[in-house]
């Protein structure tokens, strides 16, 4: 990422949980042996067996009634899902929306959000994914190898899409008045009609990069706790198989999240 010749960043990974393994000596946040949980940031480096991050970096304590695995994986998907649905979209009880992608890791975590928040949901997936994503809640689910859902006559408040899959032109007619279309996967098109949408009226479309913030990694926390956010796990891999772990998610068709474990494996 940003290298010329080689890659700049050589470890990856951008979500972590783990447990604190020493800390500096004017560090008051955290202490030795805390369980915690968030993100080193764009630094990455979280599929390594240690990595550094600063006190004020967005880490929290680890909710107890949840496995290492389960809440490893949160803040990324969560945190995008969120800035576009509350800090991009507004999203209020009884708005409709829908969500196309709504089986990965960041349309998973749009469905429970988008629950709590009171829309109703519809959810756009694959037909081995329509049951998982009902189970998060969703009030619709569309399979969109059998069904066009820009054809069924429904409008929407927001229009999430997660995947990169469809556009505004595409959608366009299955937006209310003033409905907003949200498209985390981004190019020049829909970063001119985010500035073309922003200075007339009707319907419009808004982007951009979600941040990092303690406040919501407590946010997610207390959701955690309280049962009403979970994550939906693939697949897990022991720190050897990385290399493995990547090829899989390539392929496109993992649900949820997948998960570098550090419990060694015999095979590499």
């Amino acid at each position: 990422m940003f290298g010329v010749f080689k890659p700049r960043i050589n470890i990856l990974g951008i979500d972590l949980a783990g447990e604190i393994e020493a800390v500096g000596k004017d560090v008051e946040r955290f202490k030795e042996g805390d369980q915690v949980f968030g993100t080193p940031g764009m630094t990455f480096g979280a599929h390594a067996e240690y990595t550094c991050v600063p006190e004020d970096g967005v880490l929290t304590i680890k909710p107890a009634n949840v496995a290492w695995e389960e809440v490893a994986p949160i803040f990324l998907g969560a945190s995008t899902a969120l800035f576009y649905l509350r800090g991009k979209g507004a999203i209020q009880a009884g708005h409709k929306i829908l969500i196309y992608g709504a089986s990965g890791a960041i349309g998973t975590y749009a469905v429970q959000l988008a629950k709590y928040f009171g829309a109703e949901v519809t959810g756009v997936c694959s037909t081995t994914n329509l049951e998982m994503v009902k189970s998060l809640g969703a009030d619709k689910v569309i399979d969109y190898t059998q069904e066009d859902y820009t054809e069924s006559g429904e409008t929407y408040d927001l229009i999430l899409d997660t995947v990169g899959k469809t556009s505004f032109s595409r959608c366009n007619k299955s937006l209310k008045h003033k409905g907003i279309f949200l498209p985390v996967v981004m190019d020049l098109t829909e970063l001119v009609q985010i500035i073309w949408t922003s200075m007339r009226g009707g319907k419009k479309v808004k982007g951009g990069v979600a941040g990092e913030s303690v406040e919501d990694l407590d946010f997610f926390k207390e959701l955690i706790e309280a049962g009403k956010l979970k994550p939906v796990i693939d697949r897990c891999y022991p720190l050897e198989q990385t290399a493995e772990a990547f090829r899989y998610v390539e392929k496109g068709h993992k649900k949820g999240n997948v998960i570098i474990t550090l419990e060694h494996s015999n095979k590499t």
